[in-house]
Parts: C-alpha cells; sequence; structure tokens
C-alpha cells in the first residue's frame, strides 16, 4: 500500500502542523489528545507521545494535527511523525480503539460548547479580526456541530476561509475538542461594511 503524506505547517500558530494522509488514520472525528494518559490504548496516538516535543495530537479522518513544545523544531519532529503514521498504517492495527474514541469525543453539552467557544472568540479572536473591520459570532451549536457566521471586512472576503481554516477552527478544536464540525453559515454575497470595531 503506497502511502503519502504532506506536513504543513500553521501559518498562524508556529506549535501546530497539519499532516494530511492519502489514506484514512481513522473515520469520523475529531478526536483530540493532549496527554500521553488520554492517549492509552490507542497505538497510533501512543507512538505519537513517545515522540519527544510532542504536546497534542488531533486526528480527523485522514489528517493528522499535532501540536509541539516550543523549544523543538518541525525540521526534528516532521520525518518522525510522518514514519510513525505510515508504519502504524501498514500494521493494519486500529490506530485509535473505538472505546477510547467514544471517550474522547465525549465531553460538554451544546450550551456549554457555545459558552466557551463565545469566550474564545471574544478574548483571543475578534480582537485580531477586528483590525481588518470584521468579526466573528456564534450562530448555533447542535449535536456539537458548531455554526458560526462572520460579519463586517470577514464578510465576503477571500482570505475568509483561509482565517476560518488555519485560525479559527485550530484554537477551537484545541480549547474544545468536542466540537465535532465548524460550518460556516456566512452569506458572504452579501458583505459590504464593517461594523465591528476595536474600541
Amino acid at each position: 500500500m503506497a502511502i503519502t503524506i504532506r506536513a504543513e505547517p500553521s501559518q498562524l500558530d508556529s506549535a501546530l502542523c497539519k499532516f494530511t494522509v492519502s489514506h484514512t488514520v481513522h473515520p469520523g472525528g475529531p478526536f483530540f489528545f493532549d496527554s500521553p494518559q488520554r492517549a492509552a490504548g490507542s497505538p497510533l496516538i501512543e507512538r505519537l507521545f513517545q515522540i519527544p516535543g510532542i504536546a497534542t495530537v488531533l486526528v480527523s479522518d485522514n489528517i493528522v494535527t499535532v501540536g509541539k513544545n516550543s523549544e523543538t523544531s518541525w525540521l526534528q519532529l516532521m520525518k518522525p511523525v510522518g514514519g510513525a503514521i505510515r508504519e502504524q498504517l501498514l500494521s493494519g492495527v486500529p490506530t485509535i480503539l473505538e472505546r477510547r474514541a467514544s471517550e474522547v469525543s465525549g465531553g460538554r453539552s451544546d450550551p456549554e460548547i457555545r459558552r466557551v467557544v463565545e469566550e474564545l472568540l471574544e478574548r483571543e479572536v475578534n480582537p485580531s479580526v477586528a483590525s481588518h473591520g470584521g468579526k466573528i459570532s456564534v450562530v448555533d451549536v447542535k449535536d456539537a456541530t458548531l455554526y458560526i457566521a462572520m460579519s463586517g471586512g470577514c464578510q465576503g472576503c477571500a482570505a475568509s476561509q483561509v482565517t476560518l481554516k488555519q485560525g479559527v477552527e485550530v484554537m477551537v478544536r484545541r480549547v474544545v475538542p468536542e466540537v465535532r464540525a465548524i460550518i460556516d453559515a456566512t452569506d458572504h454575497a452579501a458583505g459590504t461594511s464593517p461594523y465591528y470595531n476595536r474600541e
């Protein structure tokens, strides 16, 4: 079985790197691990945490997003992480045990998820987005699926999907791993003038 893996360090968070694999690593997700203890019983995640410098692992279908400690370089980590993923897939052994997957994906209720994400947006995201005249808001949370809307300068902006995928989504998944999916409910075709301004 030929397996290709593409590593892409995040442009917005130097501690994160996304590994896109040509085969499914584990169906569904996201499944988030922030310690070797949480990884116990899941072969691939255990193997990744054995690599010095690895701090977090997020698995969703064919994408493995790895977080590292600040003192470790991605140049040191890319090859061993890619090798661990490849070896695990070739072994035929499941990367995450289903019992562990259900434990990892459980957690906060929809109202709790909404409250935490709204706090994150107001504290970490919107002050930065406001410098471009934009705002990101929570529209709804249903069955751990988060619906967000972009307004002001973000509405209709060509870079909005980059902001969402590489910025907002990464932050949300690190803070609220229970979120199953993030849906952009914005009507980007209607974007005109910003109304969220830095105070």
